[in-house]
């Protein structure tokens, strides 16, 4: 996938999550050498979100690739963001927002708690 794919990805999923209600908190936030696409909130609840911007399902649909080690490497980046702002005592979940990117339509899937 292209990072010019990638970044259109991400930027409609925020503007999805926004009209849903959540506050951005954070894009591509790093920490040691693991990333997370979207750290959103709403109401009392933080969501990390792993983006994954697909044209087509030929190499399968966007939620498969979000395998145990990258799950994994958004877990440790996820712990890195809590202790970094004291946020041990909120809510957590995880969820993979699925962007399908068509030549006349989009279509954004939100799986919440992923994993």
């Amino acid at each position: 996938m292209s990072k010019i794919l990638g970044t259109k990805g991400e930027r409609l999923a925020e503007e999805f999550l926004r009209k849903k209600g959540y506050e951005i908190l954070e894009r591509n936030f790093r920490y040691d050498r693991a990333e997370i696409d979207l750290i959103v909130k709403k109401e009392s609840t933080v969501v990390f979100c792993e983006v994954k911007t697909r044209k087509s399902d030929v190499f399968g649909v966007g939620e498969d690739a979000v395998d145990p080690k990258k799950r994994n490497q958004i877990r440790k980046a996820a712990e890195g963001y809590i202790s970094g702002r004291g946020l041990e005592d909120s809510e957590f979940r995880f969820d993979v927002i699925v962007v399908d990117v068509a030549e006349y339509s989009t279509r954004i899937r939100v799986i919440e708690d992923a994993f």
